[in-house]
């Protein structure tokens, strides 16, 4: 009778350890990033508050805002839309509108050079989970209740994955998604209470003050 070869205790035990190197590199891969799409996301809020306190330094106005803009950048070529001068950057940080503050703001930077793409582009850019990163100062985004936990001028990230939003409130804030100075939406329960679970992407904002 002829001998049926297979596999020694030696060899499955190797492919084993093998295998687990494979599992192992690749989760830290994930890991890695995770880790630099984090930081990503904190370079851009400290950019573009470096670019805002420049553009107000410079022009004493607020970017999207300035009422005189369009005297400012000549040189750019195009129509520059202004603010209305109010002190605020009014509409959605993730508006399609480009007659809206928080659309025109990116014009004003980027006229500026203190951002960078076309000086004639009003969008907003894609952040590292390749949501939306806009400013604004309508706070009704953030809360129904407009009188509460009022957070000024503000930087919106959408399409953060829970679990990593959790990670920007404990590395950044109190741990309440709905106070201080990094929130998120006030309708999205699962994140409220705990519930990671499947709670999918939400909408986060960090305050400028």
């Amino acid at each position: 009778m002829k001998k049926q070869a297979g596999f020694t205790l030696v060899e499955i035990a190797i492919v084993m350890v093998i295998i687990g190197l494979l599992l192992g590199g690749v989760l830290k891969g994930q890991q890695i990033i995770t880790n630099a799409k984090i930081k990503n996301i904190e370079n851009d809020f400290t950019g573009i508050t470096a670019a805002i306190y420049s553009y107000q330094d410079r022009y004493r106005a607020l970017p999207g805002d300035d009422s005189r803009a369009d005297k400012r950048f000549p040189e750019a070529g195009v129509t520059i839309s202004t603010g209305n001068g109010k002190n605020g950057i009014e509409g959605a940080f993730d508006t399609e509108s480009d007659t809206d503050e928080s659309r025109i703001f990116w014009l004003h930077l980027r006229s500026a050079g203190l951002v960078t793409g076309e000086p004639s582009s009003f969008d907003q850019p894609i952040n590292a989970f390749n949501g939306i990163t806009g400013v604004s100062s309508q706070t009704s985004e953030i809360r129904s209740d407009k009188t509460a936990n009022k957070m000024g001028t503000y930087i919106g990230f959408s399409k953060i994955p829970v679990k990593i939003a959790i990670i920007f409130e404990a590395r950044s804030d109190d741990s309440n998604p709905n106070d201080g100075s990094v929130q998120t939406d006030q309708t999205n329960t699962d994140y409220i209470t705990g519930n990671i679970k499947d709670a999918g992407e939400i909408n986060l904002y960090f305050s400028l003050i």
